[in-house]
């Protein structure tokens, strides 16, 4: 009997799909075969592996989950990492004994967590991409936090006592601290904070907001920001042909998130010329991030997502900034403000390219 043959006769043995004389004749193998039995025991044991592996990656998936939400909640503080993310399951290892406690209900706090709006223009079909945090995640997670001690050293910005109402992306489009975003980002909030890859967290003011445009422009106003030099990319005026290839940066969650995908059409839902259809994935806290084509030029905002088909995403053409940015400097404080037109990252490898553009995009907390 053949490899393949054989692996295919075990993994039906043990799956139980033999018929009655099949099983038989498999275990009179086993009898007279003592290397046919030595490959059962051997694949019986490589499952049983894989299948923990699997447990264990699902319960880990589920601690970095949890521990997101609470840091978002406000129930629990981080401090600034050096790296971007610290898992769970590694810093607060007495955490791990709670979030086992209700895994159970881990599902639904998720789910209260992260809810999507659709456009009235649109109806049910098309929702924008705003993460919405669900302000109490119920009285059993409430009661296992509060058995729970965790030392915060971020000097924090957010508002006291003040959950996350919902958040999105951001980027740089002066390195004096002026960033872009989604109006539907901002729109109702009382206070902005922003977080950058390093985990620093910025206090911010809404400068300029459209919704019609659905973009706004934010402004960094901390004596802990420091100016960035001229930024690596460019914000481009060009169009995109279909099929080019891109990528996109965002805080679908606590750490930065890499996507790449390709122009899908030329305009938006219901052939909307503003804005364009992108071959990507985009979750919740993707909305208001850059668009990148491969020189690490802007050439869209994300901010809105078709529900019925996956990987159907739309993005503003970035000649809205350039549009937006003109009625900002109808106020005389920010006519200073100019663009950076070429990119100097054309040149270098995808790697090389995120390193020097992720210092320009933040996470958007809104409160």
């Amino acid at each position: 009997m053949q490899d393949v043959q054989l692996l295919d006769a075990i993994e039906r043995f043990l799956r139980g799909e033999m018929t009655p004389e099949e099983m038989a004749s498999f275990e009179q193998l086993r009898k007279s075969n003592p290397e046919v039995d030595e490959k059962v025991v051997e694949h019986t044991m490589f499952l049983q592996q894989m299948e923990a592996f699997s447990d264990r990656k699902n319960f880990k998936s589920i601690l970095h989950d949890v521990h997101n939400q609470l840091l978002e909640s406000g129930d629990i503080k981080e401090a600034a990492p050096k790296a971007t993310v610290i898992q769970l399951w590694r810093k607060y290892k007495r955490v791990m004994a709670v979030a086992a406690s209700i895994a159970g209900i881990t599902t639904i706090t998720i789910a209260g967590m992260t809810t999507y709006y659709s456009q009235k223009k649109t109806g049910q079909d098309f929702e924008r991409l705003k993460r919405e945090v669900k302000r109490e995640v119920g009285q059993k997670v409430s009661e296992a936090i509060n058995t729970v001690t965790v030392q915060a050293a971020r000097n924090t910005k957010a508002p006291e006592n003040t959950p996350v109402k919902f958040g999105g992306t951001g980027f740089l489009v002066d390195g004096k601290g002026i960033i872009v975003t989604n109006a539907h980002v901002v729109n109702g909030s009382t206070t902005v904070v922003v977080q950058n890859s390093k985990g620093q967290e910025f206090r911010s003011r809404i400068i300029y907001s459209n919704p019609e445009t659905d973009l706004a422009f934010i402004k960094i106003e901390d004596a802990d920001f420091r100016s960035i030099g001229p930024l690596p990319y460019g914000i481009g005026k060009r169009s995109t042909d279909l099929g080019e290839s891109l990528f996109t940066l965002g805080y679908p969650r606590e750490e930065i998130v890499y996507n790449e995908g390709y122009m899908s059409a030329k305009t938006g839902y219901n052939g909307d010329t503003l804005s364009f259809q992108i071959g990507v994935s985009a979750n919740p806290g993707n909305s208001g991030g850059p668009v990148f084509n491969k020189n690490g030029e802007v050439i869209g905002i994300i901010n809105a997502r078709q529900k019925a088909a996956e990987g159907v995403v739309f993005a503003l053409t970035a000649k809205n900034i350039f549009r937006s940015l003109e009625d900002l400097k109808k106020d005389s404080a920010f006519q200073n403000i100019r663009l950076t037109l070429n990119s100097s990252i054309r040149n270098m490898d995808r790697v090389q390219q995120i390193k020097k553009i992720e210092d320009g995009v933040f996470m958007v907390k809104v409160y």
